[in-house]
């Protein structure tokens, strides 16, 4: 049985001395990933039951800490307790409140209790669920064959639902079993984040938050008056929400209309907000890291919630009060208008938030259109007409109300909500004529009409406008999960062997893949990728691997059905993108007819075909508006007419002066632009458009080249780094071989230390790399680039004669990648730095198998990480191999003890080009020592520097390494 050493912070669960600490797992793929416990096979007993916890320090580093209970549960020789299981003791605050709670808490309470916290349980649960059932079935709730049943499902990778069959055995058990499982939940509180909150909102709530329970689930009683109109105004909403028009560009059919629910795939959403200071272009700033950003954070510390749960009281932020304002964020595209579109219409036809009376829905949109002062009454009246007579009625209880606004980045005024400088504005009668940005605020801030609820929407970049709001819960959308975006490819194409192909296409490619967890990223990949995969079109051009591939083919399947309804398209798309290029420099996405008139444009051709797939017409409101189908594809015709224009003499400095914006609102636009110079962007376009202008192409190109030879000689900040990487990532983009050959064929040193990298920029990274013959030094350090992002660059790694890699959180499964590299016979690696990266005696076997074949490597850095004795004695095995080069070996920090020091002193004695050991701060104490200098003493042992620090040995030891030294006088010791 091994021993653990547990600090202060950490909990233990222990019923008798036989009881011990075990259980230490790998961190994988950004996450912590549970070590399932193992149940005895064929008998009755319970074989050993792993409880495995999460903790963070303060210096953000983890621990895993298990504990086994050996034939405990079901041991019929097992004593009973002299307290019973669900009145036992635990190492917890006996005076804390949630024990008092649960010590007071009657059975149907805490059936209740359990109930309402019930999804946010199942998702808390999920990490720990093995250890939880272990509990309990030491606790003898849970039978041998139901906790085997549990574990069973963690194995197959199947926690959402372990955790939902564990919770219902709970329940079936009755009320002992959910008073042991929520005063484990109290035990473990410290290391699952959400159990955490939730414990913490049991707190704020006090001993009796029932009634909190009772008001949320409860329904108003609506006076017979008003039946009839709320039937009308459901009915209303019910025709205006249930239907999603499509644009097809491909088929016919000008606009596609499809049932919603037929097409509507789920969104994750958050219960916070992650990041309020993005800048405003988040087409891969957001979706780079969305994948590992999810799994590290999303299932153990935030909390998924889903659409009819956007106003319960146990996922607010603040003590719940009658009325309450919800803010959801979400990038451009990610589908706040489709998700309050869905909640409009699931309370129309009667699915969620009955407790409201009554839901108006407005668009900040159209709200823009109302240029003078109006109230409340009238701002729904323009509406909804038929609440002429009513509104009085409603204002009497404003609890039953609920007000939606969608979109309040594209509202044209700015809000304040700091009160101390806005006294004079504040609304509080729904009759007053005032501002509608005062009936806004007054609204949000419970001034007008308090006890009434709000939802708004709006981007990241615009949260700040709320910062000051009376905000009960903040929310975030993050978009699609991996099934989600195959449901959503699943629904969108007839074929599901197309869908299929696209999904494995976009797998395949890491910048495309990163865009599809936005739904208009998956709307514009599904258009422009179908006809690839048709059967019909299979073998056409070769299938778009860059953005700027993917959108010129957008615009390549419109002009191709849409062609022949416009005399002139190359003039138009001209004057288009000029449009559109101000509407960025502006960041203004929303345009009118007053300014097609400005740029030579009729309104009258935005009616049907061609121009309407570009740009779509509202004209639902007073104010006829037009707005690009995503500010993507507003860049991209903004990027296409530069290349369009007659005189392209200016373009460098325009070129220069979007790149030297520090907001990043022009980031896509150049990428685009430079990603038109490459032919198989331009090619489709120049079939309808005719061709680009040469001399256009060789100008943008030539600025690249002078900005990366520029950017080249300034990587020392963080900034220089990241500006070179974006030349990398343009470079990328241009598909120009040539040109990045010439840009870095000089290049010997690519260092990107403490900077971040994401998969995206590790795959750019090794597109570059593969294009050089050699690389001196890839310093990646503190980069925290993952094994994702190490499996992008796994093919150029051999190039790398000085591989920096340290403190990557790379975990055992990057050691496969490395290893690979390490066996290539054209290996060129000398010095590879892997310290302080998760590694274990897991990963020991294959570097032990590279190293013993390996020609190149002199430096090997393994510190700081666990490799422990049973992992370095299969690398000291390596040191014996006559064909081994390692010159320099470095293994402080790896729980090392004298265990492992014999198999080393056979290594010492035979090796003939090991002379640079660093062992400092591991437990070899005095026995470790002696047996070291053994070896040391030996003739044959070439140690030149040895570093022996922190290694708990008494003046003993000491002894004996002066006794050495006497008789090696070269040999350097730090200790």
């Amino acid at each position: 049985m091994l021993e653990s050493k547990i600090d202060s912070r950490s909990w233990i669960l222990m019923r008798n001395k036989k009881a011990a600490d075990a259980g230490i797992q790998s961190r994988q793929a950004g996450g912590w990933k549970n070590t399932a416990s193992q149940a005895a096979s064929g008998s009755s007993d319970v074989g050993i039951l792993g409880v495995t916890i999460l903790q963070k320090s303060s210096q953000a580093e983890h621990q895993n800490l298990g504990v086994s209970f050996n034939n405990m549960a079901e041991d019929p020789n097992r004593e009973e307790d002299p307290v019973s299981s669900t009145e036992s003791d635990i190492d917890t605050d006996p005076n804390s409140t949630i024990m008092k709670f649960l010590v007071k808490c009657e059975d149907y309470q805490l059936f209740q209790f359990t109930k309402f916290f019930w999804d946010r349980l199942e998702q808390a649960i999920k990490d720990c669920v093995d250890g939880l059932s272990s509990l309990l079935t030491y606790e003898r709730i849970f039978s041998g064959q139901e906790h085997q049943k549990i574990i069973e499902l963690v194995k197959k990778h199947m926690c959402a639902d372990s955790s939902k069959l564990l919770l219902n055995l709970v329940m079936e058990k009755g009320s002992p079993a959910r008073r042991v499982m929520w005063k484990s939940f109290v035990k473990m509180r410290h290391v699952v984040p959400k159990l955490d909150k939730i414990l913490k909102q049991v707190q704020e709530l006090g001993l009796n938050p029932f009634d909190t329970v009772k008001l949320t689930q409860s329904l108003p009683k609506i006076p017979n008056h008003l039946k009839v109109l709320q039937q009308k105004h459901k009915e209303t909403l019910r025709i205006q929400t249930e239907t999603l028009r499509v644009n097809t560009i491909q088929i016919k059919e000008k606009v596609k209309t499809f049932q919603l629910v037929d097409r509507y795939a789920e969104l994750t959403i958050i219960a916070t907000v992650r990041d309020r200071t993005l800048v405003e272009h988040e087409l891969l700033a957001r979706g780079r890291d969305h994948e590992e950003w999810r799994e590290k954070h999303l299932w153990r510390e935030l909390e998924k919630i889903k659409t009819d749960q956007l106003f319960q009281s146990n996922f607010s932020q603040k003590k719940f009060i009658s009325g309450k304002t919800v803010a959801v964020s979400g990038v451009p595209g990610i589908g706040k208008t489709t998700m309050l579109q869905k909640i409009v219409c699931d309370w129309a036809t009667g699915k969620i938030y009955q407790h409201f009376e009554f839901v108006f829905y407005f668009k900040f949109r159209d709200l823009n259109t109302i240029n003078c002062s109006i109230n409340l009454k009238n701002l729904i009246l323009e509406q909804y007409p038929y609440f002429e007579n009513v509104l009085g009625n409603l204002w009497k209880k404003p609890e039953n109300l609920l007000f939606i606004f969608d979109s309040l980045d594209e509202f044209r005024e700015r809000i304040d909500f700091s009160d101390n400088l806005r006294p004079q504005s504040v609304c509080t009668d729904p009759e007053y004529w005032c501002e509608v940005s005062d009936i806004v605020y007054s609204l949000i801030q419970h001034k007008l009409l308090p006890g009434c609820s709000v939802l708004v929407t709006t981007r990241p970049t615009d949260l700040v406008l709320l910062e000051k709001a009376e905000i009960s819960m903040w929310a975030e959308i993050l978009g699609f999960a991996d099934d989600d975006r195959k449901e959503y490819f699943n629904k969108f194409f007839e074929d599901q062997t197309v869908a299929a192909a696209i999904y494995n296409h976009l797998k395949e490619n890491e910048i495309l893949y990163t865009m599809s967890y936005n739904p208009s990223y998956c709307w514009i990949l599904c258009l422009s990728l179908g006809p690839f995969f048709a059967q019909c079109d299979r073998k056409q051009q070769k299938v778009p691997k860059t953005i700027t591939q993917l959108y010129s083919y957008y615009i390549y399947n419109i002009l191709k059905h849409h062609c022949r309804e416009i005399k002139n398209p190359r003039d138009v798309l001209l004057k288009l993108g000029e449009m559109a290029f101000k509407g960025i420099s502006e960041k203004k996405i929303v345009f009118r007819n007053g300014e097609l008139i400005q740029y030579d444009l009729q309104p009258s051709q935005f009616l049907s075909g061609f121009l309407m797939e570009l740009l779509e017409r509202d004209d639902s409101v007073q104010s006829v508006i037009y707005t690009f189908p995503h500010t993507t594809i507003q860049e991209f015709v903004a990027a296409l007419a530069q290349f369009l224009t007659p005189d392209p003499t200016d373009i460098q400095k325009l070129l220069s002066i979007a790149y030297s914006e520090a907001d990043g609102r022009y980031q896509i636009f150049l990428r685009f632009v430079i990603g038109l110079t490459s032919p198989q962007s331009a090619c489709p376009l120049e079939e309808f458009l005719g061709p680009f202008l040469h001399q256009t192409t060789c100008r943008v190109i030539d600025w690249v080249k002078d900005m990366a030879e520029g950017q080249v000689r300034n990587t020392r900040s963080n900034i220089g780094k990241r500006d070179f990487l974006n030349i990398l990532q343009y470079l990328f983009e241009s598909q120009n071989k040539a040109l990045i050959w010439t840009t870095v064929r000089s290049m010997e040193t690519f260092a990107f230390s403490r900077l971040q990298l994401t998969p995206v920029d590790c795959f750019v990274l090794s597109h570059v790399i593969g294009l050089c013959e050699t690389i001196k030094l890839l310093d990646l350090e503190n980069c925290y680039i993952q094994h994702e992002g190490l499996q992008q660059l796994a093919s150029v790694l051999y190039k790398c004669r000085e591989l920096r890699l340290r403190n990557n959180d790379l975990g055992n499964p990057a050691v496969k990648l490395l290893s690979e590299a390490l066996r290539s016979s054209d290996c060129q690696i000398e010095k590879l730095q892997l310290n302080d990266n998760h590694l274990t005696a897991s990963c020991a076997q294959d570097l032990a198998s590279a190293l013993s074949t390996n020609q190149s490597l002199i430096s090997l850095n393994l510190g700081e990480n666990k490799f422990g004795d049973f992992g370095v004695k299969r690398l000291f095995g390596v040191l014996r191999n006559v064909n081994c080069k390692l010159q320099e070996l470095v293994l402080h920090d790896n729980r090392l003890s004298h265990s492992c020091i014999e198999e080393l002193t056979y290594a010492l004695i035979t090796n003939q080009s090991l002379t640079v050991l660093n062992l400092g701060n591991n437990k070899l104490g005095d026995a470790g020592v002696k047996l070291l200098c053994v070896a040391l003493n030996n003739p044959t042992c070439k140690i030149l520097e040895l570093g022996l620090w922190e290694n708990q040995f008494t003046p003993t030891g000491k002894r004996h390494l002066e006794s050495m030294r006497e008789s090696r006088r070269k040999l350097k010791v730090v200790v």
